[in-house]
């Protein structure tokens, strides 16, 4: 049987579920997922529109599709939070950031994408300190 995942932004207003069947796991670096989503990369899964449902705040979901490219960000209206968005391509693909998952899902990151396009500080994440929770003052 096939797992259901849920998912929501971070005030909760918007809601949804999918079905865990993702046909894969990119960490994109191009320039544009980074201002997206503020940050090295975007961690994006791809999953059949079938498979995918709003529970609710729909209506609380603004879309921006990026001129002349096949890149979208659509977000909370209250909180802005990423939120998932069918692809421009026709695919019936819909891109769910994996951030908004309240479960972890059963495929791993396949591939890092746009890897020529990475921030430039991205390649010494390996070697800094970490910690379970805020750093000792």
């Amino acid at each position: 049987m096939t797992n259901t995942l849920t998912g929501s932004c971070l005030c909760g207003r918007i809601t949804f579920r999918v079905t865990d069947e993702f046909e894969t796991f990119h960490l994109c670096h191009c320039t544009q997922c980074q201002k997206a989503t503020g940050s090295a990369h975007a961690s994006n899964l791809f999953a059949q529109q079938t498979g995918f449902a709003w529970l609710t705040g729909e209506e609380r979901l603004k879309r921006f599709d990026v001129p002349g490219r096949a890149i979208s960000q659509a977000f909370c209206i209250d909180c802005g939070s990423g939120m998932p968005y069918l692809t421009l391509s026709g695919s019936g693909l819909m891109v769910i950031p994996a951030g908004t998952l309240d479960q972890a899902p059963s495929i791993t990151v396949k591939r890092h994408i746009f890897y020529g396009e990475r921030a430039a500080w991205y390649d010494d994440l390996a070697h800094i300190e970490t910690y379970q929770d805020f750093p000792p003052s």
